[in-house]
């Protein structure tokens, strides 16, 4: 599967501290450490919908990981999927009476177009789990020969299942108790109440065949993965046994990142599968959390075709810490416009206020936890200041325009 364009990031002089970032599985803020190769997976859509607001956020939040990493010095080796197979696709698909390859398809499209706009900073593997269907059989196989997996007590469909004990460290992810777990598992496409299982968490690895359902030979019989093992291959097999960071919405704490953890390191026996677990907040609308089920979504694609420059989306966006949840209002996309209206105006003075100081402010206030309102508010200051005409720096303009193309993924 393809992934979208690139753009060009600016190089500017000099570096800042480590970034350090919060860990969903110690609930701590910590040095993340990567080697000259920084490795990242951040989990993709089922594209069944077009991208909303809150996919955007997710996806702004890791590019600027990928951004200040880059700026830092490290190779970033990026790996994101597209769970073009599972339930909710073909729910909308026959909802809609669409072709679910079709639905995919476009959806995956559209999204590709909304990364681009918004100059998210492409996966360097942008990988369905249809093509990438032998390699998760594969790792099911390996699970099912290793003891880690079972298949019910079911003639007419034995499914595969993982154990969720045989690792010992089942929940450590999330560090939520067993009633809360179940409760998301319930609600969040588990099925922790069908007969046969050993424990009511345990995930599904491997859907046999059913009628009208599509399915792919292997040698577990026709069938369709998991939604949790997809993740688990496609990352062990392009980044190794352990990577520096697993990203999502928060909304993936449990089960998803809970789950394709477990069935990595109970593969490779290397724990744990990531050193930091980071997640984004939600986005909402009207008091509510922005999702397909409440139909309450914006959407990027809408906002572009109604003329929104997507850096403004970008910077109302940037102007919410990424893990709080935060709401989307009209109020916050004309202040993002005003603000970016300023900042442009001040680059494009003759002279301005010496920027080495707002450089390195940008770079500790992102290394710390991608402070992004106290970066704003810096760039702000710098603004107005240079708005006053009180600079005589001619350098500092095109100074500011790359450091907040390289470091926000703002374009002046």
């Amino acid at each position: 599967m393809h992934s979208w364009a690139s753009v060009d990031v600016p190089r500017i002089g000099g570096s800042g501290p480590s970034l350090r970032l919060h860990d969903s599985a110690t609930g701590r803020i910590r040095p993340t450490a990567p080697g000259p190769e920084a490795t990242m997976y951040v989990c993709g859509i089922t594209p069944y919908d077009a991208t909303h607001l809150g996919h955007a956020a997710t996806y702004l939040a890791f590019d600027l990981v990928n951004r200040v990493w880059r700026d830092l010095g490290h190779d970033v080796h990026y790996v994101q999927n597209v769970t073009d197979i599972d339930d909710p696709l073909l729910e909308r698909a026959e909802r809609d009476q669409d072709d679910w390859v079709v639905l995919g398809m476009r959806e995956t499209a559209l999204f590709r177009e909304d990364m681009e706009a918004l100059r998210v900073l492409p996966p360097r593997h942008f990988i369905g789990a249809v093509e990438a269907m032998g390699e998760i059989a594969e790792l099911v196989g390996k699970l099912l020969a290793g003891g880690s997996a079972y298949r019910v007590d079911d003639d007419e469909y034995p499914d595969v299942y993982f154990d969720t004990t045989v690792t010992g460290r089942f929940g450590y992810e999330s560090n939520y108790d067993e009633a809360t777990m179940i409760a998301l598992s319930r609600e969040r496409g588990g099925d922790p109440d069908r007969p046969g299982k050993r424990h009511a968490l345990d995930p599904l690895l491997w859907r046999m065949a059913r009628p009208g359902e599509p399915s792919w030979e292997s040698d577990l019989g026709a069938g369709r993965p998991g939604w949790h093992v997809e993740c688990a291959a496609i990352a062990l097999n392009r980044l190794g046994n352990q990577i520096d960071l697993n990203g999502g919405g928060s909304d993936l704490i449990f089960p998803h990142h809970e789950c394709g953890a477990a069935h990595a390191e109970a593969h490779t026996g290397v724990a744990p599968f990531a050193r930091h677990y980071a997640h984004s907040g939600m986005i909402g609308l009207d008091g509510e959390k922005m999702s397909k089920s409440r139909g309450n979504l914006v959407f990027v694609s809408k906002l572009r075709s109604q003329g929104v420059d997507p850096n403004a989306i970008r910077v109302a966006l940037l102007a919410g810490h990424y893990r709080t949840d935060r709401p989307w209002t009209a109020e916050l996309l004309e202040q993002a416009q005003e603000r970016l209206a300023r900042w442009r105006e001040a680059t494009s003075l003759a002279t301005a206020p010496a920027a080495d100081d707002l450089v390195l402010r940008l770079r500790t206030h992102l290394a710390d936890d991608l402070d992004t309102p106290a970066a704003l508010a810096a760039v702000d200051a710098w603004a107005a200041e240079a708005l006053e005409r009180r600079g005589t720096d001619a350098a500092a303009p095109a100074l500011v325009r790359n450091a907040l193309d390289a470091l926000l993924g703002v374009a002046l």
